[in-house]
C-alpha cells in the first residue's frame, strides 16, 4: 500500500539515523522526542519492512532540512512547509494548519496515496483539509490521537486541554474519519462518548522494539542498594511526587529519576527544584537522584540495573514505558490508567496502584522487594507478553487490517 503518515509536530527523525537520500541527509528532530515520535517512526520502520510505501509528512522547524530523508527502506520523511522554519511548542502550531493541508493537497493531486494515517488531532484537520479539496477518488483516513483534550483537561485542568475549540474538533475529526484508532481500551470508551462511532474504532496499542528492548544485555553497574525506576516527565501529573512521597516508607530503596532537561541544566529546572524540595521534606533526599535527559540508547542499560520500573502518572495515553520494562524482565509498579490498564496485567507482569495513592503504592513496592521470586516470575511473564503481544510486527499488520476497513468504508457512497 502507499501510506501518508501526517504527524505535523512528532518528525520520527528525532528517534532515528535518517540515511541521506539523493536530495541531502539529516539527522534532526527535538531534543526530547515524546511517545509519538517513537510512535511514527517504529510503526513506519515496520510497515516499509512489510513491504509498503510510507511517506511521513512532518513540520519543517529547520531552514537546513533537506526537503525528503530517507527513513528507512520503503520509508521517507518529508518536510511541509509550515509556519516559521524553527521548533515551536506543539499547542502554538495550530495558525499554521491550514498551510499544511493546502501543501498536502498540493501533493497528493499528483501522487495521491491509497490511504492517509494521521497522528494527533491537528494532524487529523490538515488531512482532513487536503482530502476534501482533491478530486477524482475519495482517499481514506484514519486518525490516531495519541492524546484527548477530554482526558488532559479532566486531568490537568484549562491550562492541559490545548488550544480554544480542540475538543469540539476532536470530535468532529473522529466522526468524519473512516476510522480511528486507539490505543487503549479505555481511550476507546472515551471515544464512544465523544460521539465516535464505535464500528469505526479499532484499538491497536503501542509496541515495542525487541531487538532493542530485551533481557539480555549490559546493566548500569552504579548502585546504592534496591533501584526503583522512573523514566518519566517531571510535571505533576506524571507522578514523580508520589513516588518521593512514597519513598520513607520504602527503606533502603533509591529513586532514580530519568527525564526532563539535559543534566548540565537540572539545577536551573523549576521542576527538580520542586521535587528536590519534597524530598528533603519527607527526609529522602539522599535516595533521590536526577539523571536528567537521557538518551534512547541508556534506556534499556537503565531498565535492566532496576529491581522494579515504577510509573505513576494521573492519566497515560500509551503505557510506552512500562512495555519496555517489561520487554527488558522488569516487573513494573503502574497507575492503573490508561495505556497501563491493557499493558500491565495486574498481579502477572507487575502490579497496579491508584494515581496519587504514595502509601499504596509504598505498601505494594515493598511487598515485591521482599519477594524476588515473584519478582523474577514477573520478569519472564513481561518478557514474555511484550513478545507475544507488543512486537511491532504484530502491530503493523494490525494497523494495515484497519486501514484495509477505512478503505472499504470509503468505497460505500456517502
Amino acid at each position: 500500500m502507499k501510506i501518508a503518515m501526517i504527524s505535523a509536530h512528532a518528525s520520527p527523525l528525532a528517534v532515528r539515523a535518517a540515511a541521506p537520500d539523493e536530495e541531502g541527509d539529516a539527522e534532526a528532530g527535538p531534543a526530547e522526542p515524546g511517545g509519538q515520535h517513537v510512535f511514527v517512526a517504529d510503526l513506519a520502520a515496520r510497515l516499509g519492512a512489510q513491504g509498503h510505501h510510507v511517506t511521513v509528512y512532518t513540520r519543517r522547524d529547520d531552514p537546513d532540512l533537506p526537503a525528503r530523508v530517507r527513513l528507512e527502506p520503503g520509508v521517507t520523511v518529508e518536510h511541509v512547509p509550515a509556519g516559521p522554519a524553527e521548533p515551536m511548542p506543539r499547542d502554538e502550531l495550530l495558525p499554521w494548519i491550514p498551510d499544511f493541508g493546502h501543501y498536502l493537497c498540493e501533493r497528493w493531486a499528483d501522487d495521491q496515496p491509497e490511504i492517509a494515517h494521521a497522528h494527533f488531532w491537528m494532524s487529523g484537520l490538515a488531512a482532513l483539509q487536503a482530502i476534501r479539496h482533491l478530486g477524482g477518488q475519495r482517499v481514506p483516513m484514519v486518525q490516531a490521537y495519541h492524546a484527548l483534550g477530554t482526558v488532559e483537561h479532566r486531568h490537568g485542568g484549562a491550562q492541559d486541554g490545548g488550544p480554544a475549540g480542540r475538543i469540539r474538533l476532536e470530535r468532529a475529526i473522529g466522526q468524519a474519519a473512516d476510522a480511528v484508532i486507539a490505543a487503549s481500551s479505555e481511550e476507546a470508551e472515551e471515544l464512544v462518548r465523544m460521539g465516535v462511532p464505535r464500528d469505526r474504532i479499532a484499538i491497536v496499542p503501542c509496541g515495542v522494539d525487541l531487538e532493542f528492548f530485551s533481557p539480555d544485555g549490559p546493566a548500569d553497574p552504579s548502585r546504592r542498594g534496591r533501584r526503583l525506576l522512573m523514566l518519566s516527565r517531571l510535571g505533576e501529573r506524571h507522578g514523580v511526587d508520589t513516588a518521593i512521597q512514597a519513598l520513607p516508607r520504602i527503606p533502603g530503596a533509591e529513586l532514580i529519576v530519568a527525564g526532563g532537561p539535559p543534566y548540565e541544566r537540572i539545577d536551573e529546572d523549576p521542576d527538580v527544584r520542586r521535587l528536590r524540595r519534597l524530598a528533603e521534606e519527607t527526609g529522602v533526599a539522599r535516595r533521590v537522584a536526577f539523571l536528567g535527559r537521557v538518551t534512547r540508547a541508556e534506556v534499556p542499560r537503565l531498565l535492566r540495573s532496576a529491581d522494579l520500573v515504577v510509573t505513576l502518572p494521573w492519566y497515560e495515553p500509551f503505557g510506552m514505558v512500562p512495555l519496555e520494562a517489561m520487554a527488558c524482565g522488569v516487573p513494573v509498579v503502574a497507575t492503573a490508567v490508561g495505556g497501563h490498564l491493557d499493558t500491565v496485567i495486574d498481579g502477572v507482569t507487575g502490579v497496579h496502584v491508584a494515581p496519587r495513592t504514595p502509601e499504596q503504592t509504598a505498601r505494594v513496592i515493598r511487598s515485591l522487594l521482599a519477594d524476588p521470586t515473584r519478582r523474577t516470575a514477573m520478569g519472564f511473564a513481561g518478557s514474555d507478553r511484550a513478545r507475544s503481544r507488543y512486537s511491532w510486527d504484530r502491530i503493523a499488520l494490525e494497523t494495515v487490517k484497519t486501514y484495509r476497513r477505512a478503505l472499504a468504508r470509503a468505497r460505500v457512497p456517502a
